[in-house]
């Protein structure tokens, strides 16, 4: 079996950053992504302080204060080949500049917002299938994202879900995201916005898939087409695996009911912790 020879990189955010969704709120009183400790590794991943950098933040409602802090936060490490890309619709992602700078950067980095932005912007477009063909291709290759960045990397994305009603059926929306890896649902914000409830939702109706719920200041390393996995940062990512249910009832409930599963497992990483998905594996 081939593997994709690039890196995700995939990050839960933190706390008060652009637009929350579950709110309709503009925070701007802390623009403080996640520690310097885990945006470090992103450029290391990438080749160091003097590799290219392209940060896309077409999630984000506030693109340009977004882009400013990327830029405060990489210089003070040293890095100034960082560029922003400030694209806002369909049109913009044609543009030639653009597709010539994504052709030659050594890594993206999609910031956070609403994963929905990404995928009806980019879904179908060339600028797409040249970064999902450079991560296929070369190994060095890095594709990062934070918040609604990381959610939308995978095939299977949640765009929606209040924490509070995650145990209904039918509360956790999922459509197609930026399909950089399948078989895998990503959330973010996983601890602090109790969301353990939506990403176990999300997995009972894609048993196929593994959850991945990374908190503030963590995140998940992904190499070998999602196969393999790193913990990153401060705190600790949990995955939850819905190979081995042996019973749910959500396809014969209705709507706003309920549902019980059995055989969901967990599994909590710290970071350095390798976690292999077996299921790919075997």
């Amino acid at each position: 079996m081939q593997f994709a020879k690039g890196k995700l990189i995939a990050i839960g955010g933190a706390e008060d950053k652009g637009t929350d969704l579950e709110t309709g709120q503009i925070h701007r009183n802390n623009l403080n992504f996640f520690e310097l400790g885990i945006l470090r590794r992103i450029v290391e991943e990438a080749g160091g302080v003097l590799s290219r950098i392209e940060v896309i933040t077409t999630a984000s409602m506030i693109p340009y204060e977004i882009g400013d802090n990327y830029l405060n936060a990489f210089g003070k490490m040293g890095c100034t080949n960082i560029g922003l890309m400030h694209i806002r619709n369909r049109v913009d992602v044609g543009t030639e500049d653009y597709q010539q700078r994504i052709e030659k950067c050594d890594a993206v980095l999609f910031s956070g917002g609403n994963q929905m932005r990404l995928s009806s912007t980019f879904g179908g477009t060339n600028f797409l299938k040249t970064i999902v063909s450079r991560y296929k291709e070369e190994t060095h290759f890095v594709i990062a994202g934070t918040s609604a960045g990381a959610m939308a990397m995978s095939n299977t994305m949640i765009y929606e879900g209040n924490a509070a009603k995650a145990h209904l059926k039918g509360e956790v929306k999922i459509t197609t995201g930026l399909a950089f890896v399948d078989e895998v649902i990503i959330d973010s914000h996983f601890e602090k916005r109790g969301r353990f409830g939506r990403l176990a939702q999300a997995v009972a109706t894609n048993p196929a898939c593994i959850g991945i719920g990374l908190g503030e200041d963590t995140g998940m390393i992904i190499t070998e087409g999602g196969n393999k996995m790193e913990a990153i940062g401060s705190g600790c990512v949990i995955i939850i695996d819905g190979h081995d249910i042996q019973f749910t009832n959500i396809a014969d409930i209705p709507d706003g009911s309920p549902y019980s599963v059995e055989g969901l497992k967990v599994h909590i990483c710290e970071q350095k912790h390798i976690f292999l998905n077996k299921s790919k594996y075997f």
